[in-house]
């Protein structure tokens, strides 16, 4: 059951790095991001799309990381 659920994760990883790339190949515009008084620079729409999915992914990782360790300790005591 292991091997499938790691075969499933990296079918939908594939599938979304797929779209990011037909998307940014489809959308070559430049844009930037304003926030408040904030602005960036400009990069194209799929340099930041990619940039967003990836910070996304690694933070998303990084909260199942954090709370996977606090059940652990507590399951301890």
């Amino acid at each position: 059951m292991k091997a499938f659920a790691g075969l499933l994760n990296s079918l939908i990883l594939a599938t979304w790095v797929i779209a990011i790339a037909i998307f940014s190949i489809q959308n070559i515009q430049d844009v930037s991001v304003k926030f408040l008084v904030f602005e960036s620079i400009t990069v194209p729409v799929g340099v930041l799309l990619a940039f967003c999915s990836g910070i996304g992914m690694i933070l998303g990782w990084l909260i199942v990381l954090l709370f996977s360790r606090k059940r652990k300790s507590r399951r301890s005591y």
